[in-house]
C-alpha cells in the first residue's frame, strides 16, 4: 500500500482521525483532545492511494523546542511503519526551522520504546493525560 504524508490545511480531517483513535478507541475525553494548539500547529496528514486519511500528527513551537503531538494511525495500519514515517516527517519539519534546537513529545508510556528508536529520551515523571499514563521525551536535533 502506498501512503503519502504531507503538511495539510485540512485540520478538520486531522481532528476526525484523532477523534476516531483517541476519543473513540482510547476513551480520551473530547474536551481534552481538541485544543487551541490546532490553530497554530503545522498538521501532517497521511493518505492512502485512494485518498483516504489514515494517520496524522502535528508540530508546534515552544521557544527553541519543536513539539510533536497528536500522532495517530488508524487501527488497520498500525505496525506497518506509518507511525515511524509520521515521526520522521515531523522531525524533518522541525529540522527545517534552524532556531529550534530540540524536539519534544509526550509519549504514551506503552510507546516509549517506539520513540527511543528516533533518539528520544525520557525526562521527568509519569503524568496522566486524557486518562492515559504519559512521559515527556526529548531529543537534541
Amino acid at each position: 500500500m502506498t501512503v503519502t504524508i504531507a503538511p495539510t490545511e485540512d485540520v478538520k480531517t486531522c481532528i476526525a482521525l484523532r477523534i476516531e483513535v483517541f476519543v473513540e478507541e482510547q476513551k480520551v475525553p473530547l474536551e481534552e483532545e481538541i485544543d487551541d494548539l490546532d490553530d497554530i500547529a503545522t498538521h501532517f496528514l497521511a493518505r492512502d492511494e485512494a485518498g483516504v486519511a489514515v494517520g496524522t500528527a502535528r508540530v508546534f513551537e515552544e521557544g527553541e523546542i519543536g513539539k510533536i503531538g497528536r500522532v495517530c494511525v488508524v487501527e488497520t495500519l498500525r505496525g506497518t511503519g506509518l507511525g515511524a514515517r509520521l515521526i520522521e516527517a515531523c522531525l524533518a519539519e522541525i529540522r527545517n526551522r534552524p532556531h529550534l534546537k530540540k524536539a519534544k513529545l509526550g509519549a504514551q508510556n506503552h510507546a516509549i520504546g517506539f520513540y527511543e528508536r528516533f533518539g528520544f529520551r525520557t525526562i521527568g515523571e509519569v503524568y496522566m493525560d486524557g486518562g492515559i499514563p504519559h512521559t515527556d521525551m526529548v531529543r537534541v536535533l
